[in-house]
């Protein structure tokens, strides 16, 4: 590898972990540079997964303040991502991806779809609470955020590219609460999902240590800056980022086809 290729690896872990932090989606910067760089596709999206494990970690902890009063969720929503995001990396190295491949930009495009119509959305069922004769969200998603949650984990431990945007969408939704909370609660949940894979590859997987230690200096410096610019966005620019950056995984895949 030569020190080009390794700056351009640090410089993409640089940009995943800021914008994993803030929405998700970081593959997008780094994926495309270590098959760039002549890493074969399962070994780039394992060196990748490895990689970005620690941004994922400075990103929740660059948003510890929102985390506050959360204990329950994480331990909640986090068994549900254990689960999910472990089912995917298994998936990742016992199944071919074509099928997969084929429906995640219909998945990302719905998860885009539920992030804007949030707000109206939440105004309905708190409308239809009020009917029913009860004004109470619900605390814990139901069912419902469950299910949704261990399908968008095992996409999570299978790929990620986007996963935020999903966890965004679901908890949104589902549960009442604000939208930098949300965040927060996402970034614990990422680190759950990649954290489980990152550990099941490492024994079964092969992957670049190099890439893997480039990627991991950038997202952790890059895990920092996003929490410190995603907590200065306000709910509806917070919202037209998640779509910019969903919209371009969607044609990414698209245009893999």
């Amino acid at each position: 590898m030569s020190i080009w290729e390794a700056l351009a690896i640090f410089a993409a872990g640089i940009g995943a972990g800021t914008i994993n932090t803030i929405v998700g989606s970081g593959t997008l910067f780094t994926f495309p540079v270590l098959l760039a760089v002549g890493l074969p596709p399962i070994t780039a999206n394992v060196s990748n997964t490895l990689g970005l494990v620690s941004g994922n970690i400075s990103g929740a902890i660059g948003y510890r303040r929102e985390l506050r009063g959360q204990r329950r969720r994480i331990l909640r929503f986090g068994l549900t991502a254990l689960i999910g995001g472990l089912a995917g990396a298994i998936l990742l190295l016992a199944l071919p991806s074509r099928a997969f491949d084929t429906i995640v930009p219909a998945l990302i495009g719905l998860a885009l779809v539920l992030v804007v119509l949030q707000p109206r959305l939440a105004r309905a069922l708190a409308r239809r609470r009020e009917r029913n004769g009860t004004t109470d969200a619900p605390t814990d998603g139901g069912v419902a955020l469950l299910l949704g949650l261990l399908l968008a984990s095992a996409y999570g431990g299978y790929f990620g590219a986007a996963q935020g945007v999903l966890y965004l969408s679901l908890v949104g939704l589902l549960l009442r609460d604000d939208l930098q909370r949300v965040n927060a609660l996402k970034n614990v949940l990422a680190v759950v999902v990649n954290g489980v894979a990152a550990l099941f590859f490492l024994f079964v997987a092969d992957f670049d240590w190099t890439a893997v230690l480039l990627i991991a200096a950038g997202s952790t410096l890059g895990g920092q800056l996003g929490a410190r610019i995603g907590r200065r966005l306000p709910p509806t620019a917070l919202r037209g980022v998640i779509v910019v950056v969903g919209v371009v995984a969607i044609v990414q895949m698209l245009l893999k086809h």
